[in-house]
């Protein structure tokens, strides 16, 4: 049995041999069908499947994107099954599968952690799941799920510095930051040793250097400025900055609503679990999953399919 999880970005499996995650932006023509062929040991192999990517922009409509990944793991995996938001598996493409990768996660925790909140903050969003509601979340769209707080689109590595900080305070300065996608999230965290270069898995913003050095140069250009014009210290404080504004957001919503499901434990997966685990005081599925906690939703519809 192999799990597929296909985002927007990445696509992620899990198999026994542990967590594989490709980069695999799906607005760039991305190769699912031969990335998955590798995973292939017998022509009837069972594969079990979740899916956000149908949300791309190089798709007309979210059913459109949904019956695009259906048909590319059906090329290789022809018995392969869907998970969806109504917590049932499905044959072929319906409204149900999108975004319901999430929901897959919540299912397959919920008999070990029936009282948690969920945080799986990974490279794009954070998704922030009450596990003790977990009948009230089936059929919970993306849309309901932003409107809940239960969606914060901030991530480890994706997303515009700008969308978070509108501002900065460069040595005790207010500088409005540019929106131009100058420099990511992965940025801000390389700089900071939160993720090494071989995390940064996604392309930069100038498509140039995974370094520090490099990290640096892009966070100057948030406030239009070379680095000799704000010197390190001040590419520093623009990344320090970010980090504890997406911080505050991502951990104070996770305590509302561990407060509103009356949680008594949080627990957090994803590429970032190691360092929310320690701002949250909670419990840090890699220990417990290892890397396959870095593909959680792939692994836990993988299990959910297993126990029939």
């Amino acid at each position: 049995m192999i799990g597929i999880d296909v985002g927007g970005a990445n696509l992620k499996i899990v198999n026994d041999s542990g967590a594989h995650i490709h980069y695999c932006p799906l607005w760039e023509n991305a190769p699912i069908t031969s990335l998955l062929d590798q995973y292939v040991t017998a022509p009837d192999d069972p594969a079990a499947v979740v899916m956000s990517g149908e949300l791309a922009d190089c798709f007309e409509s979210k059913m459109e994107g949904i019956s695009f990944i259906v048909d590319a793991v059906k090329k290789v995996f022809p018995y392969a099954r869907f998970y969806g938001a109504d917590g049932q598996f499905h044959d072929c493409a319906v409204p149900q599968l999108a975004a319901a990768n999430w929901l897959a996660s919540a299912d397959y925790l919920r008999a070990e952690y029936p009282d948690a909140v969920l945080l799986d903050i990974g490279s794009t969003t954070a998704d922030v799941i009450p596990i003790a509601r977990f009948e009230s979340l089936k059929g919970l769209t993306d849309l309901l799920r932003l409107q809940k707080g239960y969606l914060i689109y901030t991530g480890i590595l994706r997303g515009n510095i700008a969308t978070l900080l509108q501002s900065v305070l460069l040595d005790g300065t207010k500088t409005p930051a540019s929106s131009e996608y100058f420099a990511g999230s992965a940025d801000a965290h390389l700089v900071l040793g939160h993720i090494t270069p071989e995390d940064y898995t996604c392309d930069t913003p100038d498509l140039k250097e995974k370094t520090k050095d490099a990290s640096l140069k892009r966070l100057a250009r948030v406030v239009c400025a070379d680095l000799d014009e704000i010197g390190t210290d001040g590419a520093y404080q623009i990344a320090e900055q970010f980090w504890n504004k997406q911080r505050g957001l991502i951990c104070d919503q996770v305590q509302r609503v561990a407060a509103q499901s009356a949680a008594r434990q949080i627990i957090v997966g994803g590429i970032g679990a190691q360092l929310f685990s320690k701002e949250l005081d909670g419990i840090d599925l890699t220990k417990e999953l290892g890397s396959c906690a870095d593909a959680l939703p792939a692994f836990s519809v993988r299990e959910i399919a297993r126990r029939g």
